[in-house]
Order: C-alpha cells, then sequence, then structure tokens
C-alpha cells in the first residue's frame, strides 16, 4: 500500500486526542460520583478531588508543556489537512477542526480558570466583589468543582467526536476508491472485449 500524506495527518490527529481522552478518563473515577451517582456525594470525595486537581496543577512546567505541544501537533494536523482540500477534507476535517477549537476552548475557559481557583483555594464569596455578589451567581466550591467535572464529560465528548469525523472520512474514501476501482476494472474489461472482438473480425 502507498504512504499518502493525509494518512500521517490523520494519525497525528488521533494520537493527540487519543491521549486527551486518557488524560480525561484517569479523571471519571473522581468525575462519576458528582456527576452521575444516585447516590449524594460525600464531603470527603470533595475533600480527594480537590486534593489531586491541585497535585495536577502544581506539576512541574515541563508537564503542561508537554501537553500544549500534544495540542498544538493536533491542531496543526487538522490545519495541514485542510491545504488544498478535497470536498471530503472540507466536510469531516473543516468540522473536525471547529470541535477541536471547542475543546481547545473548553480546556482554556473552563479547566484551567478551574484548576487555578482550587489551587488558591478561594470560591464563592472569597472571590467576589461587592459589585459581584449583587449581579451575579457566585458559585460555591462544590458547584465550583461540579463546573469542572461537567467540562471533562464535555470535552470528552467533543474529542470523541472529532474521532467519530476522522472514521467516517476514512470509511467515505475507503468507499469511493473502491467504486473507483471498481469503474476502472470494468473500463478495462470492456476495452478487451473490444479488442477481442476486433481481433475474430
Amino acid at each position: 500500500m502507498a504512504f499518502k500524506p493525509g494518512s500521517f495527518m490523520t494519525f497525528l490527529i488521533v494520537c493527540p486526542t487519543c491521549f486527551f481522552l486518557g488524560i480525561i478518563f484517569s479523571l471519571f473515577p473522581y468525575d462519576y460520583p458528582i456527576l452521575w451517582s444516585t447516590t449524594p456525594t460525600p464531603p470527603s470525595h470533595y475533600d480527594y478531588l480537590e486534593a489531586h486537581l491541585r497535585f495536577l496543577h502544581a506539576s512541574p512546567p515541563l508537564i503542561p508543556r508537554m501537553l500544549h505541544i500534544v495540542i498544538f501537533v493536533g491542531l496543526a494536523a487538522l490545519v495541514a489537512k485542510l491545504y488544498k482540500p478535497t470536498e471530503s477534507n472540507m466536510l469531516f476535517d473543516g468540522a473536525s477542526l471547529v470541535l477541536y477549537m471547542c475543546g481547545i476552548t473548553v480546556y482554556i475557559a473552563n479547566i484551567v480558570k478551574g484548576l487555578r481557583l482550587v489551587s488558591e483555594g478561594k470560591y464563592g464569596n472569597d472571590l467576589a466583589t461587592g459589585e459581584e455578589r449583587e449581579g451575579e451567581q457566585i458559585l460555591n466550591r462544590e458547584d465550583s468543582l461540579k463546573v469542572l467535572s461537567a467540562s471533562n464529560t464535555i470535552l470528552a465528548l467533543v474529542l470523541v467526536g472529532v474521532l467519530v469525523l476522522q472514521a467516517g472520512q476514512w470509511y467515505a474514501d475507503r468507499k469511493a476508491a473502491q467504486e473507483i476501482e471498481e469503474m476502472d476494472d470494468g473500463k478495462e474489461k470492456v476495452s478487451r472485449n473490444a479488442s477481442l472482438k476486433k481481433k475474430s473480425n
């Protein structure tokens, strides 16, 4: 099978996406009791989650830099696949790029901000000024951790959407290649039959 540059770019998209899903899956034991469990969440679980998030946010600078490099690799691969795009690229890779950017937005706006709040240990009224207390709803500690867990779930769904779109593009390209191959085989058979008829005449 001949090597195609598009397949390598797809590899550079799928690998970072699966990498991020693995990170989110590692947080699922903490998020599940908060979001999906029918039993009331004990206060001690919020303490465990808060301690874990503080540990993550206090990791050495090399770790978030590596994470951001992987994010950039996936984004660069999506942009590269849209260079001189075909109809398939415009549909699948364009939608994948939109979802990927949505994931980056959730990461920056919710997750990074939430990790900073958890590390500071200030929630609700500790962060609010007088004007904010009157005009806005301030989240307490439990609600802030729930928002952070919900952001992980949203990000996971977005990343799964990217994988589904890439798989859909692979299937569509494969079917198109099979149809072209069948058409070429049909043309060859017609030309062979025509040449045989000429020889027989």
